[in-house]
């Protein structure tokens, strides 16, 4: 009888001590002002912070018309940007008959049948008056005398830019088969404004093609740029505008823009502009960018969106004596795109923090992150701090500890037992006084 009690115990003194301590916790459309546009589609996006801040019908289909060039010229800085004074083509004579087939009022750049230009006069005649046979003579050579094989190559490196809604049927863009979407033509300018070469390109409103047989008199061959917005001598220029390409079938026009105004950038995109949109000076994509840009540029700034020097929210911290609370600070102001009118004020914040921190807390330490959105959409993420040193009451903490341990699951099943152990340590007593009393009463 004494073994069997001596077991139990044992086994109940077993249980207590293998309970585990309770675990200790661990430390865009962003306005609704913008001008009306007639361009059935159109895209803007902050290059800084990737936020849209305009969007009209992004993603259908139009056509891409000369903005189609965008991605010859992409493909051809893909390959040789290093070799753009080295490399010299000589134009073939059928890809004029595949130009003529579509147009005789193709825009040009002058380069006639077996006439040799550098790779970098064929990226300004690309880029500049929009050059058709410039475009082909790059599609020939890069596709190893076959147009096809470069178109394409075309559509591979459109989908791999990750371009939802464009396809391509030509080098140039004369075909009505090449279409996109605005914001598959603002994702194709943004690989190709990638390379150096392209900003000096395209911010340049004439160039010398030099001298070749049809040009003998140097200063004589001269391209012009068709973006007037990089022109300081026109109705429609910017100073913000770094350059773009136009594009143009039938009666409407495109255009893609790249502008910088106090080291914010943006890209844009009009697509299919209404002639009618500008019947005096006949640039209506031009005249839609300058008034779309102009109220981006007034309407948007690049400013902080937290104050590190403020706190931002706080949180009730337990196992200490000195405060109930402690505040949280923002580790980083994040500075993002904002309205430049109360843009801070309208952003909505969402914290990421358990029900309350554990003392001790250390000045800096990251307990949670804050997120911010703006009009649901959300703009970044960032740490929060604590503000204050808290030290630990060792006393309350034990305290803790031990109300824990006694509420817990654990304490309940260690008492559930030894009462079951009692019990029966109990019962067998009984029996044995019982037993005892029994022979008692046999020996008399």
């Amino acid at each position: 009888m004494k073994k069997f009690c001596a077991l139990l115990c044992t086994l109940v003194l077993t249980l207590v001590l293998a309970v585990p301590a309770a675990a200790e916790g661990e430390n865009s459309a962003l306005s609704t002002d913008a001008p009306a546009l007639t361009a059935p589609a159109a895209y803007v996006v902050n290059l800084d912070t990737n936020i849209v801040v305009y969007e009209k019908n992004s993603e259908t289909q139009l056509q891409a018309a000369s903005l189609t060039k965008m991605m010859t010229c992409l493909l051809l800085l893909e390959s040789y940007q290093d070799q753009l004074d080295t490399i010299s083509l000589t134009a073939p004579g059928y890809i004029y008959d595949l130009i003529w087939e579509q147009t005789t009022n193709a825009s040009t750049a002058d380069i006639r049948r077996g006439d040799t230009q550098t790779l970098r006069n064929l990226l300004y005649a690309m880029l500049l008056p929009s050059a058709n046979e410039a475009a082909y003579i790059v599609a020939d050579y890069m596709g190893g005398g076959s147009v096809d094989n470069f178109v394409a190559r075309m559509n591979e490196e459109a989908a791999a830019i990750g371009c939802t809604g464009t396809t391509f049927t030509d080098p140039c863009g004369l075909d009505d088969g090449n279409v996109t979407t605005a914001r598959d033509a603002y994702l194709i300018l943004r690989a190709l404004t990638a390379y150096d070469i392209v900003a000096e390109v395209m911010a340049t409103p004439t160039y010398d093609m030099g001298t070749n047989a049809n040009y003998p008199t140097p200063g004589t061959y001269i391209i012009q740029n068709t973006d007037r917005m990089v022109s300081s001598s026109s109705g429609y220029y910017r100073a913000y505008t770094r350059g773009g390409k136009t594009g143009s079938l039938g009666e409407w026009q495109n255009f893609a823009g790249w502008h910088t105004q106090d080291g914010e950038s943006y890209i844009s995109v009009v697509l299919n502009v209404p002639n009618a949109t500008d019947e005096e000076g006949g640039r209506p994509a031009l005249l839609e960018t300058g008034a779309l840009m102009d109220w981006v540029f007034a309407t948007y700034t690049i400013a902080p969106a937290l104050d590190t020097t403020q706190p931002i929210t706080e949180s009730r911290i337990v196992y200490s004596t000195e405060t109930d609370t402690v505040m949280l600070y923002p580790a980083d102001d994040m500075m993002t795109l904002l309205l430049r009118e109360g843009g801070a004020e309208l952003t909505e914040q969402t914290f990421q923090l358990p029900d309350h921190l554990t003392a001790p807390i250390r000045q800096g330490d990251v307990v949670g992150t804050v997120t911010l959105s703006i009009e649901g959409e959300p703009i970044g993420t960032v740490e929060l701090i604590a503000g204050s040193d808290v030290s630990r009451n060792q006393l309350l903490y034990t305290i803790a500890r031990v109300g824990e341990f006694f509420s817990s699951t654990y304490f309940k099943v260690v008492i559930m037992l030894t009462m079951a152990v009692v019990a029966v340590y109990a019962f067998i007593w009984v029996l044995s006084i019982l037993g005892a009393w029994s022979r008692e009463g046999d020996s008399k």
